[in-house]
């Protein structure tokens, strides 16, 4: 299990903290919702978490056979929805360069589509998922 601390900063901002490494990261409420939008908001982690997880999940694929995926990207297209607020679709677009023999063959397109489909991201976002949530006040 990972643990992530959270503290909310104010000003809708917060700072999470990953606890294996300690890396940290800022978040920001965005301009259409009461936010400065000076960073990722929480939902556009969500968008994040999924690009960099299917290219996370086909570089493993790809280093196991030895095809280049350096270079490869993913954008990620947020929609909102309004009522209630929340994530309606994230639309992915994957580029793969040719390496340096060409592009990939068909075999090697087939594996890298079937792995970047299964990245936990994108099969937890297809699925449910327990939530459960505990509020411990002072």
């Amino acid at each position: 299990m990972v643990q992530i601390d959270v503290t909310y900063e104010g000003g809708l901002r917060t700072r999470a903290v990953h606890g294996p490494s300690g890396s940290t990261l800022v978040t920001d409420a965005p301009v259409d919702n009461q936010g400065r939008g000076e960073s990722f908001s929480p939902t556009d982690l969500v968008a994040t978490g999924l690009g960099a997880c299917i290219l996370t999940i086909m570089g493993i694929v790809a280093e196991r056979h030895g095809w280049p995926l350096v270079g490869a990207t993913a954008r990620v297209a947020k929609r909102m929805a309004a009522d209630p607020r929340r994530i309606a679709a994230l639309e992915v677009v994957i580029r793969v360069p040719a390496g340096p023999d060409g592009p990939l063959d068909e075999r090697a397109r087939a594996a890298l589509e079937r792995a970047a489909h299964g990245c936990p991201v994108h099969v937890t976002l297809e699925g449910k998922v327990e939530l459960p949530v505990r509020f411990e006040w002072a």
